[in-house]
């Protein structure tokens, strides 16, 4: 059994390596380094797969979020909603910009933010809401955009950990992560399910002017050369990664199905172990296994994760610490938030990624039963 990676990205690259290789020596040679032809090939076939009007690319996930709140004509100092439960960038824009985030909780089956506590700290002051479609699954939108019609609001998807998923209304239409709410944003991030060979992101849309306004401020507030309406930002996808991408993109579904399968082995095999609880799968979104991520009852997750470490098994603690207990957001702390207060000691992420086989997962799991 070869040595098991928590991402295996050299074993992705050699099943396109001749791909790769042909679309990055075409940037080299035609030496249109930034908005080549490459960038605007990916954007048009990535709008395809969204079903979107509009994609813009950017520098990366955390400059997509940013340039979305700074399209939305907010003031410093008004709220916008999101959970505590994900990774800093989500919230570290919104303060960046002298906003202030407002966190709630999440469902501890899903770990998705909880609409219910959302409506709860809605204020004069809310401007909008950013749910982050943790791990690979989509947050309960349907819910989330009736919030936001009703009280006016702006829904910016944070789909960094969900491209490609699918959401499914109660009336049986379905949309792509990112093209639900007012605006989308992701990551190409290289461990991303959809990842470049470094830095990179996008933002989506369907309102014209705002997908205007996100291209002017990606160009230093500019559509025409050294003509400057908008104070904006430099957020550029370079023609290498973009060359990439769209290799990879034509294999983007064939990875979610990869991730899927791999993460109904561990289901399976951890099934009767009863101090574990594999993802819960909601009906009305796909899960493309962005990360498989345990919860561990027994009160040892920390020791589960040396034993694991001892026999060679990677694994990440997806995230042991809320955003309402990191110091960068103590004068923004308000309420309480018990689920995510007791996922950050349970949550732990076995190796998921496209090239993870049987025999794999086998041993993981496993490992994890002999855990005494």
């Amino acid at each position: 059994m070869n040595d098991i990676q928590m991402v295996d990205l050299k074993g992705q690259y050699r099943k396109i390596e001749g791909e790769v290789d042909k679309a990055i020596k075409e940037v080299i040679l035609n030496s249109s380094f930034i908005n080549g032809p490459q960038v605007k090939s990916f954007k048009e076939d990535l709008k395809n797969y969204l079903n979107c009007n509009h994609v813009i690319t950017c520098g990366n996930g955390t400059d997509a979020l940013q340039i979305a709140l700074m399209a939305l004509n907010l003031n410093p100092g008004d709220e916008i909603i999101t959970s505590t439960f994900t990774f800093i960038a989500t919230a570290e824009v919104i303060s960046l910009l002298k906003l202030k985030p407002v966190f709630v909780d999440v469902d501890t089956n899903n770990f998705n933010i909880l609409p219910a506590e959302i409506e709860k700290v809605i204020s004069p002051k809310t401007k909008a809401i950013i749910p982050v479609h943790l791990y690979g699954q989509c947050a309960p939108m349907e819910e989330i955009l009736s919030l936001a019609s009703k009280y006016n609001l702006h829904v910016i998807e944070d789909t960094a950990q969900a491209i490609g998923a699918n959401y499914t209304f109660k009336d049986g239409t379905k949309k792509k992560a990112g093209t639900i709410g007012t605006i989308g944003t992701t990551s190409f991030f290289p461990s991303k399910n959809l990842g470049c060979y470094g830095d990179g992101g996008a933002i989506f849309t369907n309102d014209d002017q705002l997908a205007e306004k996100m291209t002017m401020i990606c160009n230093h507030g500019s559509r025409i050369k050294y003509n400057h309406e908008i104070v904006g930002v430099n957020s550029r996808l370079d023609s290498i990664q973009a060359a990439v991408l769209s290799v990879k993109l034509k294999s983007l579904d064939s990875y979610s199905e990869a991730r899927a399968y791999s993460a109904s082995l561990y289901s399976k095999f951890l099934e009767n172990v009863e101090w574990i609880e594999t993802p819960v799968i909601e009906g009305y979104s796909d899960h493309v296994f962005h990360q498989y991520t345990l919860k561990v009852l027994n009160g040892d997750r920390d020791k589960l994760k040396k034993h694991l470490s001892d026999l060679n098994i990677p694994s990440m603690i997806y995230y042991p610490k809320p955003l309402h207990k990191q110091e960068a957001f103590t004068a923004f702390k308000s309420g309480t938030f018990p689920n995510s207060d007791d996922l950050e000691s349970k949550v732990l992420s076995l190796p998921m990624h496209t090239e993870l086989n049987e025999e794999s997962i086998y041993y993981i799991t496993n490992t994890i039963k002999s855990f005494k």
